[in-house]
């Protein structure tokens, strides 16, 4: 808080910051007493009719008077961080913008796996000074109409919510008309959002205690999946290995923070998994080198056959649910990832109890089984000449994991 001194001749010198901000125009006395002064430029059309801070006075508090008393303008916070802006027409939030990069509407788009970051970033590039991001990434096709008008409500409500948390800053409304504003207006309830609000203010402290940081890793534990959402057996796929940090399993499953946050929670109140601060670390020993050298391959069928056959992924799936003992002991409750890869760590999980010669043996086989299965959908769907390299490929991997695991057959 800026602190200014009065002189002998009633004198108030600024700081260069807000000299900047109100520019050189005149200033009216809006309000004073004893204890306060509220200086305004000489605009009738935009005057400020309330300013505060935030603390004494709470978001709920203020929200419900604008909208109790159907009031229109802008309500502007500086915070300690950035600067937001709600914009009310007759009590009700109809958009809101926001100095803060999360709250950006690109980087939505990117959080919630709308855009790819390069396609992000051309459209930034495009849009300056010319059009809005919106309407440049839209016209790229990046981005449908739909898509975009869901990311800007949910910009609109994130601004608004984030906002509960606030514990220091100021505020001032300025009563003005919002015809004259380039806004998006959105139909919204400003009370439903006070008691939203309110609701995930007192749930994202609930769900934070478990949670600890967005940026630590969900990790899979040895308790098996029962009685899933789809949205919560999605989640879960991706967290298994731990390799990817909670904010990003959200933009990989296409989830918004809290309803990310929702679903986390759920999954460790269920102990299905675990936080860790660092990813999980690579599987090491022979069992690691077995993994690699199949994984390896896999990938390389998997990115080749996906192009020529879609439903190459539930045939796999199907492969693996369909398996005899003892392939579907090491291969149980085993997805594939997004690469057509395996997760080793579920894999290390089952054989876990097991002789080391014994793991290897077994994996070896269970894994030559898929791959075998998965050559055989090469020479369906690949011209002879890619089938044939990369059938040669596997023959290779093959003759490497025997002599790894000790086979001369």
């Amino acid at each position: 808080m800026d602190k200014f001194n009065i002189d002998k001749d009633g004198q108030v010198v600024l700081t260069a910051e807000l000299k900047e901000l109100l520019g050189s125009g005149p200033l009216v006395n809006l309000s004073c007493s004893q204890r306060h002064l509220l200086l305004g430029c000489e605009d009738l059309g935009e005057q400020v009719v309330l300013a505060g801070f935030l603390g004494d006075m709470v978001l709920p508090d203020l929200l419900s008077f604008f909208n109790m008393f159907r009031k229109t303008g802008v309500l502007h916070f500086n915070l300690d961080a950035g600067e937001k802006s709600l914009y009310f027409q007759n009590g009700e939030i109809v958009f809101a913008t926001s100095t803060f990069l999360k709250e950006d509407l690109g980087e939505i788009l990117f959080a919630t796996g709308k855009v790819e970051r390069d396609a992000l970033q051309h459209a930034r590039g495009v849009s300056q000074g010319r059009a809005t991001l919106g309407k440049v990434l839209v016209e790229s096709g990046a981005v449908s109409p739909k898509d975009l008008w869901l990311t800007v409500r949910t910009q609109v409500e994130g601004i608004v919510y984030h906002l509960f948390t606030a514990e220091n800053g100021s505020f001032s409304f300025r009563a003005k008309t919002l015809d004259s504003e380039q806004i998006i207006r959105l139909s919204m309830s400003t009370q439903n959002i006070i008691m939203e609000g309110l609701r995930r203010q007192d749930e994202g402290a609930l769900f934070m205690r478990k949670i600890i940081s967005l940026d630590h890793y969900p990790r899979g534990t040895e308790k098996l999946p029962a009685d899933l959402s789809q949205d919560e057996k999605k989640f879960y796929s991706y967290a298994r290995p731990g390799q990817v940090s909670a904010q990003d399993l959200f933009r990989k499953c296409g989830m918004r923070e809290f309803d990310g946050m929702r679903i986390l929670y759920s999954l460790l109140e269920k102990r299905m998994l675990s936080m860790e601060e660092q990813a999980a670390t690579e599987i090491g020993g022979d069992l690691g080198q077995v993994l690699m050298i199949y994984n390896s391959v896999l990938k390389a069928i998997y990115s080749r056959v996906t192009k020529r056959f879609d439903g190459f992924s539930e045939e796999i799936s199907h492969f693996l649910r369909e398996l005899p003992q003892p392939y579907s002991f090491v291969l149980r409750d085993v997805e594939l990832n997004e690469d057509g890869s395996l997760d080793g760590h579920r894999v290390v999980q089952n054989l876990a109890g097991l002789e080391e010669g014994d793991k290897k043996k077994l994996l070896a086989d269970a894994l030559g089984e898929l791959v075998y299965m998965e050559s055989m959908a090469v020479r369906r769907e690949l011209e002879s000449a890619q089938a044939q390299a990369l059938i040669a490929r596997v023959q290779e991997i093959s003759n490497r994991v025997k002599a790894l695991v000790g086979r001369n057959d």
